[in-house]
């Protein structure tokens, strides 16, 4: 089982809380405007707020990011338009990783065995080569290993291992993809 870090209202700092304000100023200022080829500013300003981003990698405009000092993009990786990274815990993608339109990264929820239900976060990490496909929705704690597809429409709750096809609710290992060969 993999460890969820619960979060208080207390435990967000002051700093975090005016960091996503001044993240959304931003955002909405100079990131969400831009026309879609202009990769490499998005690129710049994600890195004045902290995310970790490599070459080549394509955040669109419309995809909405919570924290960007939570957010690391291996190299030509990409975020489509329309996806919400909810990253109140580290997301890490990998190279070459795609997350389709309208997907939704979720890196926290709520303990509901909890009478106050406070908040609990866990990592999601998304290995090379993986294509997460549009609509799909990844919870908190999750791990996709390299060269894994996940099906559009999907709910990914658990792990998906290396080179597998998953699909469903919740997503489930449906075949194999061939690795590539070098």
């Amino acid at each position: 089982m993999k460890r969820r870090h619960p979060i208080s209202p207390a435990n967000i700092t002051l700093a975090n809380r005016v960091g996503r304000v001044l993240w959304q100023i931003c955002r909405i200022a100079f990131y969400r405007p831009t026309p879609i080829f202009m990769h490499g500013w998005r690129r710049m300003i994600l890195r004045l707020f902290g995310a970790k981003i490599g070459k080549g990698a394509f955040p669109y405009p419309k995809a909405k990011i919570w924290a960007p000092w939570n957010l690391t993009m291996g190299e030509f990786s990409c975020l489509a338009n329309d996806v919400d990274c909810y990253c109140v815990a580290p997301i890490k993608l990998g190279k070459h990783v795609t997350i389709s339109q309208y997907s939704y990264l979720c890196s926290a929820s709520h303990d509901y065995k909890s009478p106050n239900m406070p908040l609990v976060t866990a990592s999601i990490t998304i290995d090379d080569l993986a294509w997460v496909a549009a609509d799909v929705f990844v919870g908190p704690g999750v791990h996709i290993g390299e060269g894994a597809v996940i099906a559009a429409r999907s709910t990914v709750i658990g792990d998906i291992e290396s080179w597998k096809f998953a699909a469903g609710n919740p997503a489930i290992v449906k075949g194999e993809r061939p690795t590539l060969q070098a």
